[in-house]
Protein backbone atom coordinates (compact mmCIF):
# COMPACT_ATOMS: atom_id res chain seq x y z
CA UNK A 1 0.00 0.00 0.00
CA UNK A 2 1.46 3.57 -0.97
CA UNK A 3 -0.48 5.29 1.19
CA UNK A 4 -2.48 7.62 -0.97
CA UNK A 5 -5.81 6.24 -0.20
CA UNK A 6 -5.10 7.33 3.50
CA UNK A 7 -7.54 10.15 2.98
CA UNK A 8 -11.24 10.88 3.00
CA UNK A 9 -13.11 9.97 -0.30
CA UNK A 10 -14.00 13.40 -0.36
CA UNK A 11 -10.42 14.80 -1.43
CA UNK A 12 -10.78 12.38 -4.47
CA UNK A 13 -14.29 13.46 -5.85
CA UNK A 14 -12.52 17.43 -5.76
CA UNK A 15 -9.85 16.65 -7.28
CA UNK A 16 -12.11 14.71 -9.70
CA UNK A 17 -14.33 17.92 -10.62
CA UNK A 18 -10.87 20.02 -10.57
CA UNK A 19 -9.44 17.53 -13.21
CA UNK A 20 -12.91 17.61 -15.19
CA UNK A 21 -13.04 21.59 -15.19
CA UNK A 22 -9.78 21.86 -15.89
CA UNK A 23 -9.31 23.98 -12.74
CA UNK A 24 -5.59 23.46 -12.87
CA UNK A 25 -3.97 26.89 -12.03
CA UNK A 26 -1.10 27.29 -8.68
CA UNK A 27 -3.06 27.09 -5.12
CA UNK A 28 -1.54 28.48 -1.40
CA UNK A 29 -3.22 26.17 1.39
CA UNK A 30 -2.21 26.89 5.42
CA UNK A 31 -1.74 24.08 8.29
CA UNK A 32 -2.72 25.91 11.44
CA UNK A 33 -4.61 25.64 14.70
CA UNK A 34 -7.94 27.58 15.03
CA UNK A 35 -7.26 28.40 18.74
CA UNK A 36 -5.24 26.61 21.51
CA UNK A 37 -6.54 24.23 24.05
CA UNK A 38 -8.09 25.65 26.97
CA UNK A 39 -4.56 23.68 29.00
CA UNK A 40 -1.87 24.88 26.61
CA UNK A 41 -0.27 28.26 26.44
CA UNK A 42 1.57 27.00 23.21
CA UNK A 43 1.96 24.00 20.61
CA UNK A 44 5.50 22.73 20.14
CA UNK A 45 5.35 22.19 15.80
CA UNK A 46 5.94 18.13 15.14
CA UNK A 47 5.53 16.02 11.94
CA UNK A 48 7.30 17.84 9.81
CA UNK A 49 10.11 15.08 8.55
CA UNK A 50 6.94 12.17 8.04
CA UNK A 51 4.84 15.38 6.11
CA UNK A 52 7.80 15.75 3.95
CA UNK A 53 8.50 11.79 3.54
CA UNK A 54 4.46 11.36 2.48
CA UNK A 55 4.61 14.11 -0.12
CA UNK A 56 7.79 12.89 -1.57
CA UNK A 57 6.47 9.22 -1.75
CA UNK A 58 2.83 10.31 -3.11
CA UNK A 59 1.70 7.50 -6.00
CA UNK A 60 -1.46 5.52 -7.09
CA UNK A 61 -0.30 1.83 -7.25
CA UNK A 62 -2.26 -0.38 -9.72
CA UNK A 63 -4.36 -2.37 -7.46
CA UNK A 64 -5.13 1.84 -5.47
CA UNK A 65 -6.15 2.49 -9.13
CA UNK A 66 -7.82 -0.48 -9.75
CA UNK A 67 -9.87 0.35 -6.22
CA UNK A 68 -11.21 4.03 -7.39
CA UNK A 69 -12.17 2.66 -10.61
CA UNK A 70 -14.61 -0.08 -8.90
CA UNK A 71 -16.45 2.71 -6.82
CA UNK A 72 -17.89 3.91 -10.11
CA UNK A 73 -17.30 7.36 -9.03
CA UNK A 74 -14.07 8.72 -11.27
CA UNK A 75 -13.78 8.75 -15.35
CA UNK A 76 -11.05 6.79 -17.03
CA UNK A 77 -9.56 10.01 -17.71
CA UNK A 78 -8.81 11.13 -14.49
CA UNK A 79 -7.70 7.47 -13.01
CA UNK A 80 -4.97 7.96 -16.18
CA UNK A 81 -3.91 11.30 -14.73
CA UNK A 82 -3.62 9.70 -10.83
CA UNK A 83 -1.04 6.78 -12.48
CA UNK A 84 1.54 9.46 -12.74
CA UNK A 85 0.96 12.10 -10.31
CA UNK A 86 3.44 12.91 -8.33
CA UNK A 87 3.53 16.19 -5.53
CA UNK A 88 5.09 18.86 -7.48
CA UNK A 89 4.36 21.85 -5.39
CA UNK A 90 6.61 23.66 -2.58
CA UNK A 91 6.28 23.96 1.20
CA UNK A 92 7.33 26.52 3.82
CA UNK A 93 7.33 25.21 7.49
CA UNK A 94 8.04 26.20 11.00
CA UNK A 95 11.08 23.93 11.88
CA UNK A 96 10.09 21.19 13.74
CA UNK A 97 10.13 21.88 17.72
CA UNK A 98 9.14 25.72 17.45
CA UNK A 99 6.81 27.04 19.98
CA UNK A 100 3.92 28.23 17.51
CA UNK A 101 0.04 29.80 18.88
CA UNK A 102 -3.20 29.84 17.19
CA UNK A 103 -3.63 31.55 13.56
CA UNK A 104 -0.13 30.73 12.71
CA UNK A 105 0.79 28.12 9.60
CA UNK A 106 2.71 25.42 10.40
CA UNK A 107 2.63 24.42 7.12
CA UNK A 108 2.22 26.61 3.54
CA UNK A 109 1.96 24.27 0.32
CA UNK A 110 1.95 25.98 -2.80
CA UNK A 111 1.15 23.41 -5.58
CA UNK A 112 -1.52 23.06 -8.30
CA UNK A 113 -4.89 22.99 -7.01
CA UNK A 114 -5.87 19.35 -6.88
CA UNK A 115 -2.66 18.28 -5.75
CA UNK A 116 -2.29 20.80 -2.68
CA UNK A 117 -6.17 19.50 -2.14
CA UNK A 118 -5.49 15.93 -2.27
CA UNK A 119 -2.97 15.83 0.28
CA UNK A 120 -5.41 17.71 3.29
CA UNK A 121 -6.13 14.19 5.21
CA UNK A 122 -3.08 12.53 5.44
CA UNK A 123 -0.97 16.16 6.40
CA UNK A 124 -3.71 16.95 9.43
CA UNK A 125 -3.13 13.44 10.23
CA UNK A 126 0.58 13.57 10.54
CA UNK A 127 0.86 16.81 11.89
CA UNK A 128 -2.01 17.21 14.23
CA UNK A 129 -0.83 14.18 16.13
CA UNK A 130 2.80 14.98 16.80
CA UNK A 131 2.27 18.58 17.66
CA UNK A 132 -0.18 17.28 20.16
CA UNK A 133 2.08 15.01 21.60
CA UNK A 134 5.21 17.37 21.61
CA UNK A 135 3.04 19.80 23.22
CA UNK A 136 1.98 17.48 25.71
CA UNK A 137 5.94 16.03 26.65
CA UNK A 138 6.90 19.74 26.62
CA UNK A 139 5.02 20.48 29.72
CA UNK A 140 6.32 17.33 31.60
CA UNK A 141 9.93 18.86 30.57
CA UNK A 142 9.25 22.11 31.80
CA UNK A 143 7.76 20.87 35.32
CA UNK A 144 10.61 17.92 35.39
CA UNK A 145 13.26 20.27 36.56
CA UNK A 146 15.57 18.19 34.27
CA UNK A 147 14.48 14.73 35.77
CA UNK A 148 14.65 11.97 33.72
CA UNK A 149 11.74 11.30 31.40
CA UNK A 150 10.87 8.19 29.96
CA UNK A 151 8.03 7.70 27.47
CA UNK A 152 6.22 4.84 29.01
CA UNK A 153 2.92 4.74 26.87
CA UNK A 154 2.86 2.08 23.81
CA UNK A 155 0.77 0.26 25.60
CA UNK A 156 -1.95 2.15 25.97
CA UNK A 157 -1.30 4.08 22.54
CA UNK A 158 -3.85 4.12 19.79
CA UNK A 159 -1.92 1.37 17.84
CA UNK A 160 1.03 1.00 16.73
CA UNK A 161 1.87 3.84 14.52
CA UNK A 162 0.56 6.04 17.10
CA UNK A 163 3.05 4.82 19.78
CA UNK A 164 6.02 5.05 17.46
CA UNK A 165 5.09 8.55 16.49
CA UNK A 166 4.31 9.32 19.92
CA UNK A 167 8.06 8.14 21.07
CA UNK A 168 9.39 10.25 18.39
CA UNK A 169 7.74 13.47 19.23
CA UNK A 170 8.30 13.27 22.79
CA UNK A 171 11.84 12.71 22.89
CA UNK A 172 11.91 15.83 20.18
CA UNK A 173 10.21 17.80 23.18
CA UNK A 174 12.85 16.77 25.79
CA UNK A 175 11.81 13.14 26.52
CA UNK A 176 15.16 11.44 27.54
CA UNK A 177 14.36 7.73 26.39
CA UNK A 178 11.57 5.47 25.46
CA UNK A 179 10.57 1.64 26.39
CA UNK A 180 9.00 1.14 22.91
CA UNK A 181 12.06 -0.54 20.97
CA UNK A 182 10.86 -0.29 17.57
CA UNK A 183 11.20 3.72 18.04
CA UNK A 184 14.84 3.26 19.95
CA UNK A 185 15.26 1.52 16.65
CA UNK A 186 14.21 4.12 14.14
CA UNK A 187 14.73 7.11 15.34
CA UNK A 188 18.19 6.71 17.73
CA UNK A 189 16.15 7.37 20.79
CA UNK A 190 17.50 5.72 24.23
CA UNK A 191 16.03 2.84 25.24
CA UNK A 192 14.89 2.32 28.76
CA UNK A 193 12.99 -0.72 30.42
CA UNK A 194 13.82 -3.34 32.55
CA UNK A 195 11.51 -5.70 34.81
CA UNK A 196 7.36 -6.00 35.14
CA UNK A 197 5.60 -7.27 38.48
CA UNK A 198 4.97 -10.49 36.63
CA UNK A 199 8.51 -11.26 36.22
CA UNK A 200 8.91 -10.70 40.73
CA UNK A 201 5.47 -12.88 40.67
CA UNK A 202 7.21 -15.78 38.69
CA UNK A 203 9.47 -16.56 41.15
CA UNK A 204 9.30 -18.05 44.73
CA UNK A 205 10.49 -15.17 46.63
CA UNK A 206 10.75 -11.62 45.34
CA UNK A 207 14.49 -11.46 47.02
CA UNK A 208 15.23 -14.66 45.01
CA UNK A 209 13.87 -12.69 41.80
CA UNK A 210 16.01 -8.93 42.21
CA UNK A 211 19.19 -11.40 42.23
CA UNK A 212 18.69 -13.60 40.12
CA UNK A 213 18.07 -10.31 37.78
CA UNK A 214 21.20 -8.65 38.49
CA UNK A 215 23.25 -11.99 37.97
CA UNK A 216 21.89 -12.32 34.02
CA UNK A 217 21.69 -8.77 33.18
CA UNK A 218 24.03 -7.49 30.86
CA UNK A 219 24.27 -3.51 32.76
CA UNK A 220 22.79 -1.65 35.30
CA UNK A 221 19.65 -2.64 35.58
CA UNK A 222 16.30 -1.13 37.65
CA UNK A 223 14.41 -3.54 40.43
CA UNK A 224 10.69 -3.15 40.76
CA UNK A 225 9.47 -2.62 44.69
CA UNK A 226 5.89 -2.19 44.71
CA UNK A 227 4.91 -5.67 43.77
CA UNK A 228 4.01 -6.69 47.14
CA UNK A 229 5.48 -4.22 50.15
CA UNK A 230 7.20 -1.31 48.58
CA UNK A 231 9.58 -0.31 52.28
CA UNK A 232 10.01 -4.23 52.47
CA UNK A 233 11.00 -4.34 49.12
CA UNK A 234 13.34 -1.24 49.84
CA UNK A 235 15.28 -3.39 52.43
CA UNK A 236 16.11 -6.50 50.17
CA UNK A 237 17.50 -4.11 47.69
CA UNK A 238 19.73 -2.03 49.90
CA UNK A 239 20.85 -5.99 51.61
CA UNK A 240 21.24 -6.97 47.95
CA UNK A 241 23.17 -4.04 47.24
CA UNK A 242 25.92 -4.55 49.86
CA UNK A 243 26.65 -7.92 49.09
CA UNK A 244 27.78 -6.47 45.42
CA UNK A 245 29.38 -3.77 46.89
CA UNK A 246 31.65 -6.57 48.78
CA UNK A 247 32.12 -7.87 45.23
CA UNK A 248 33.03 -5.10 43.73
CA UNK A 249 29.56 -5.20 41.52
CA UNK A 250 27.76 -2.48 43.53
CA UNK A 251 26.67 -0.51 40.37
CA UNK A 252 25.13 -3.71 39.12
CA UNK A 253 21.77 -1.60 40.38
CA UNK A 254 21.39 1.43 39.48
CA UNK A 255 17.42 2.61 40.39
CA UNK A 256 14.46 1.35 41.87
CA UNK A 257 11.56 1.95 40.69
CA UNK A 258 8.04 2.45 42.66
CA UNK A 259 4.81 2.12 40.48
CA UNK A 260 1.62 1.96 42.70
CA UNK A 261 0.46 3.90 46.03
CA UNK A 262 1.22 6.89 47.54
CA UNK A 263 4.38 7.87 45.65
CA UNK A 264 5.31 10.87 47.62
CA UNK A 265 5.01 8.95 50.42
CA UNK A 266 6.65 5.36 49.41
CA UNK A 267 9.32 7.82 47.30
CA UNK A 268 10.60 9.08 50.66
CA UNK A 269 10.19 5.93 53.05
CA UNK A 270 12.41 4.00 50.21
CA UNK A 271 14.91 6.96 49.91
CA UNK A 272 15.04 6.47 53.83
CA UNK A 273 15.98 3.12 53.43
CA UNK A 274 18.36 2.71 50.91
CA UNK A 275 20.38 6.20 52.33
CA UNK A 276 20.74 4.14 55.63
CA UNK A 277 21.95 1.52 54.44
CA UNK A 278 24.44 3.52 52.27
CA UNK A 279 23.20 3.44 48.94
CA UNK A 280 22.99 7.07 47.70
CA UNK A 281 23.90 5.83 44.38
CA UNK A 282 20.85 4.24 43.94
CA UNK A 283 18.27 6.28 41.92
CA UNK A 284 14.19 6.14 42.57
CA UNK A 285 12.30 6.27 39.47
CA UNK A 286 8.23 7.14 39.70
CA UNK A 287 5.33 5.69 37.55
CA UNK A 288 1.97 5.10 37.20
CA UNK A 289 -1.03 7.22 35.74
CA UNK A 290 1.54 10.23 35.92
CA UNK A 291 1.40 13.58 33.90
CA UNK A 292 2.73 17.43 34.09
CA UNK A 293 0.14 17.77 36.81
CA UNK A 294 1.03 15.17 38.94
CA UNK A 295 4.78 15.35 38.22
CA UNK A 296 4.40 18.78 39.28
CA UNK A 297 2.75 17.75 42.73
CA UNK A 298 5.45 15.31 43.63
CA UNK A 299 8.01 17.74 43.69
CA UNK A 300 6.17 20.68 45.25
CA UNK A 301 6.14 17.81 48.10
CA UNK A 302 9.33 17.28 47.70
CA UNK A 303 9.68 13.50 46.38
CA UNK A 304 13.03 12.39 46.15
CA UNK A 305 12.92 11.41 42.50
CA UNK A 306 15.11 10.79 39.36
CA UNK A 307 13.17 10.16 37.03
CA UNK A 308 9.61 9.79 36.33
CA UNK A 309 7.87 7.48 33.35
CA UNK A 310 4.82 8.59 31.76
CA UNK A 311 2.31 6.45 29.88
CA UNK A 312 -1.09 7.26 28.93
CA UNK A 313 -1.75 10.42 29.95
CA UNK A 314 1.35 11.51 27.00
CA UNK A 315 0.43 8.77 24.53
CA UNK A 316 -3.16 10.12 24.22
CA UNK A 317 -2.56 14.07 25.54
CA UNK A 318 -5.65 12.78 27.70
CA UNK A 319 -6.07 16.06 28.95
CA UNK A 320 -6.24 17.80 25.14
CA UNK A 321 -6.69 15.04 23.33
CA UNK A 322 -7.55 17.06 19.83
CA UNK A 323 -5.82 20.36 18.74
CA UNK A 324 -8.58 22.00 16.44
CA UNK A 325 -6.21 22.03 13.31
CA UNK A 326 -7.34 23.10 10.06
CA UNK A 327 -5.60 23.08 6.06
CA UNK A 328 -7.44 26.04 4.23
CA UNK A 329 -6.86 27.55 0.93
CA UNK A 330 -6.15 31.06 1.27
CA UNK A 331 -5.32 31.83 -2.41
CA UNK A 332 -6.23 30.46 -5.94
CA UNK A 333 -5.62 31.37 -9.69
CA UNK A 334 -4.11 34.46 -8.96
CA UNK A 335 -6.87 35.76 -5.67
CA UNK A 336 -7.02 35.74 -2.38
CA UNK A 337 -9.69 33.37 -0.66
CA UNK A 338 -11.52 33.55 2.69
CA UNK A 339 -13.98 31.13 4.28
CA UNK A 340 -16.29 33.52 6.14
CA UNK A 341 -18.22 31.03 8.23
CA UNK A 342 -19.28 32.43 11.81
CA UNK A 343 -16.23 31.36 14.18
CA UNK A 344 -14.31 29.44 11.30
CA UNK A 345 -13.18 32.91 9.67
CA UNK A 346 -9.98 32.68 7.64
CA UNK A 347 -7.43 34.73 6.74
CA UNK A 348 -5.98 35.14 3.04
CA UNK A 349 -2.99 34.76 1.17
CA UNK A 350 0.16 33.14 1.48
CA UNK A 351 1.35 34.18 5.29
CA UNK A 352 4.39 34.59 6.75
CA UNK A 353 5.38 34.83 10.39
CA UNK A 354 8.09 36.94 12.21
CA UNK A 355 9.16 36.19 15.82
CA UNK A 356 9.88 39.41 17.68
CA UNK A 357 12.67 39.24 20.62
CA UNK A 358 13.69 41.55 23.34
CA UNK A 359 17.19 42.40 23.93
CA UNK A 360 17.75 39.08 25.82
CA UNK A 361 15.94 36.92 23.39
CA UNK A 362 12.62 36.88 24.88
CA UNK A 363 9.98 36.16 22.37
CA UNK A 364 7.76 39.66 22.78
CA UNK A 365 5.43 38.88 20.02
CA UNK A 366 4.42 37.47 16.80
CA UNK A 367 3.32 38.99 13.83
CA UNK A 368 1.39 37.46 11.06
CA UNK A 369 2.08 39.07 7.46
CA UNK A 370 1.51 38.65 3.82
CA UNK A 371 4.95 36.09 2.21
CA UNK A 372 5.98 39.21 0.90
CA UNK A 373 5.63 41.81 3.44
CA UNK A 374 8.49 42.55 6.15
CA UNK A 375 7.90 42.98 10.12
CA UNK A 376 10.53 43.16 12.67
CA UNK A 377 11.99 39.66 14.08
CA UNK A 378 13.32 36.24 12.49
CA UNK A 379 10.93 34.76 9.71
CA UNK A 380 10.34 31.18 10.90
CA UNK A 381 8.31 29.72 8.01
CA UNK A 382 11.53 28.56 5.69
CA UNK A 383 11.13 26.84 2.07
CA UNK A 384 11.53 23.12 2.63
CA UNK A 385 10.21 21.43 -0.30
CA UNK A 386 10.60 22.69 -4.17
CA UNK A 387 9.22 21.08 -6.89
CA UNK A 388 8.05 17.76 -4.85
CA UNK A 389 12.13 17.67 -3.34
CA UNK A 390 13.36 18.40 -0.08
CA UNK A 391 15.92 20.65 -0.09
CA UNK A 392 18.21 18.59 1.79
CA UNK A 393 18.61 16.25 4.41
CA UNK A 394 15.97 16.49 7.39
CA UNK A 395 18.09 17.66 10.66
CA UNK A 396 18.81 14.98 13.05
CA UNK A 397 16.37 14.51 15.45
CA UNK A 398 19.14 15.34 18.39
CA UNK A 399 19.20 19.10 16.81
CA UNK A 400 15.65 18.98 16.35
CA UNK A 401 15.52 18.23 20.14
CA UNK A 402 18.26 20.67 20.55
CA UNK A 403 16.07 23.72 19.21
CA UNK A 404 12.72 22.73 20.59
CA UNK A 405 14.84 23.49 24.59
CA UNK A 406 16.78 26.24 23.27
CA UNK A 407 13.22 27.86 21.84
CA UNK A 408 10.98 26.99 24.45
CA UNK A 409 12.94 28.46 27.05
CA UNK A 410 12.74 31.97 24.86
CA UNK A 411 9.17 31.78 25.25
CA UNK A 412 7.94 34.30 28.10
CA UNK A 413 7.76 33.02 31.98
CA UNK A 414 3.84 33.06 31.68
CA UNK A 415 4.25 30.64 28.73
CA UNK A 416 6.07 27.84 30.52
CA UNK A 417 3.68 27.23 33.41
CA UNK A 418 0.85 25.37 33.77
CA UNK A 419 -1.79 27.58 34.40
CA UNK A 420 -3.73 29.54 32.10
CA UNK A 421 -1.57 32.60 30.85
CA UNK A 422 -2.81 35.59 28.88
CA UNK A 423 -2.53 34.90 25.62
CA UNK A 424 0.56 35.26 23.88
CA UNK A 425 0.67 38.16 21.23
CA UNK A 426 0.03 37.69 17.32
CA UNK A 427 -0.30 40.72 15.59
CA UNK A 428 -2.03 40.64 11.85
CA UNK A 429 -0.25 43.05 9.46
CA UNK A 430 -2.37 45.73 7.65
CA UNK A 431 -1.80 43.76 4.21
CA UNK A 432 -3.36 41.14 6.01
CA UNK A 433 -6.41 42.62 7.15
CA UNK A 434 -6.72 44.69 3.96
CA UNK A 435 -6.45 40.89 1.82
CA UNK A 436 -9.24 40.40 3.89
CA UNK A 437 -11.29 43.05 3.23
CA UNK A 438 -10.97 42.59 -0.57
CA UNK A 439 -11.56 38.87 -0.69
CA UNK A 440 -14.56 37.71 -2.44
CA UNK A 441 -17.53 37.51 -0.46
CA UNK A 442 -19.81 34.86 -3.33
Amino acid sequence: MSGALLTDLYQLTMAHAYFELGMHESAVFELFVRRLPGQRNFLIAAGLEPALGYLEGLRFTPEELSYLDGLGLFSARFLEHLAGLRFSGTVHALAEGTPCFAGEPLLRVTAPLLEAQLIESRLLNIVHFQTLIASKAARCVLVAGGRRLIDFGMRRAHEADAALWAARAAYLAGFDATATLEAARRFGIPASGTMAHSYIEAHDSEEQAFRHFVEVSRSPTTLLLDTYDTQRAARRVASLVQRLRAQGLAERVSAVRIDSGDLARESGAVRAVLDAHDCPAVRIVLSGGLDEYRIAQLLEERSPVDAFGVGTALDASTDAPVLDMAYKLQHYAGRPRRKRSAGKETWPGAKQVYRERDAGGVALRDALVLAEECAPGEPLLREVMRAGRTLGPAPALAAVREHCRSAVAELPDSLRTLGAAPPYAVVLSEGVRGLAAAAPRD
